[in-house]
């Protein structure tokens, strides 16, 4: 399993690949967003797309940003999408600790569907008016 951060001019190359997974986030959305609206956050603004690959078969997606509190800045896990995701999930959140860390956020979090704490139970969240914390590790990858 590979985790891998894709840098935005590589984006709309994979886009074939990754519309299924973005449809599916979308529809969790409940017509706040369409996959085309995903892409255009990723492409046109200050989101993220990792990818999760087994060889080049894509397993799932995380789309990130940044968001700035008045005290404290959070890595956002906006969209997760894929298959098989409890195959995923360890490397993909590993890897976005320590994003988190190197640049300097204070925590990790996401809002979601009720479902999501089942997922997390074991990572140490803490549920949020239905938003999910998740800690940043403890030292970066020193990228």
């Amino acid at each position: 399993m590979q985790v891998t951060l894709i840098p935005t001019e590589h984006v709309n190359g994979l886009w074939p690949r990754i519309f299924p997974h973005l449809s599916k986030a979308a529809e969790y959305t409940f017509g706040r967003y369409e996959p085309e609206d995903i892409l255009d956050s990723i492409t046109q603004y200050d989101h993220h797309l990792w990818v999760a690959f087994v060889g080049e078969e894509i397993k799932g997606i995380t789309i990130t940003c940044f968001k700035q509190y008045p005290r404290m800045l959070c890595l956002d896990m906006v969209f997760c999408a894929g298959d098989e995701g409890m195959e995923w999930k360890a490397p993909m959140l590993k890897m976005l600790q320590h994003w988190a860390y190197d640049n300097d956020c204070d925590r990790i979090e996401s809002s979601g569907r009720i479902g999501w704490s089942k997922i997390f139970k074991n990572d140490g969240y803490k549920a949020l008016w239905q938003v999910y914390e998740l800690p940043v590790a403890d030292t970066g990858l020193g990228a």
